[in-house]
């Protein structure tokens, strides 16, 4: 019975190092990293979340997502874990093993996870063994999704000509009389 120390970076647009040294006992599950990931960072927890497991290129393999993603689809090739029903033992096959946290798939938090160390050592509950960096407020990182009213998406003069149903006045080759049959309907 043992203990994996990770070494968590947090993948920021700073030139700063922000990382956390995690110790989870072996036999947990992958839910119980994810929560002191969370916890460490001081993020709320409230998004989805899926880790992967990586190469030590860092490229994204065997998906373990925090809730059933598979739908009952047996038409999935590799079909992804589950956080709680994946023992972080049974995935930790080298010594440096990599894996990767993705966090709000709109905002997209990464942390680049590293096996650093088997430590021979119980302990009940997840621990946050080193806090290096000051973590940036979860919502700091901007969606995408930009308000409407902050940034138009299009320039309203380009649709002036419109009129109440939507359409242009552009040359289509019809006149209004065209449509005056229609009016009996």
């Amino acid at each position: 019975m043992g203990a994996l120390k990770f070494r968590v970076l947090l993948d920021t647009e700073k030139e700063t190092e922000i990382f956390r040294d995690i110790l989870v006992d072996e036999n947990d599950n992958f839910e119980s990293l994810y929560r002191a990931i969370i916890s460490g960072f001081n993020f709320q927890g409230q998004e989805m979340a899926s880790f992967y497991m990586s190469n030590d290129n860092w490229d994204k393999g065997h998906e373990i997502s925090l809730v059933d993603i598979n739908y009952g689809d047996e038409a999935i090739d590799e079909k992804a874990s589950v956080m709680s029903d994946a023992i972080l033992n049974d995935f930790m096959e080298v010594e440096d093993q990599k894996v990767i946290l993705v966090y709000d798939f709109m905002r997209m938090w990464i942390f680049l996870i590293e096996l650093v160390e088997r430590v021979d050592q119980k302990i009940s509950a997840p621990e946050v063994l080193l806090a290096i960096g000051m973590a940036p407020p979860e919502d700091s990182r901007g969606t995408g999704i930009e308000n409407e009213e902050d940034d138009l998406l299009f320039d309203e003069d380009e649709f002036e000509d419109e009129d109440e149903f939507g359409l242009d006045d552009y040359e289509d080759g019809y006149a209004d009389e065209d449509y005056s049959s229609f009016d009996d309907y």
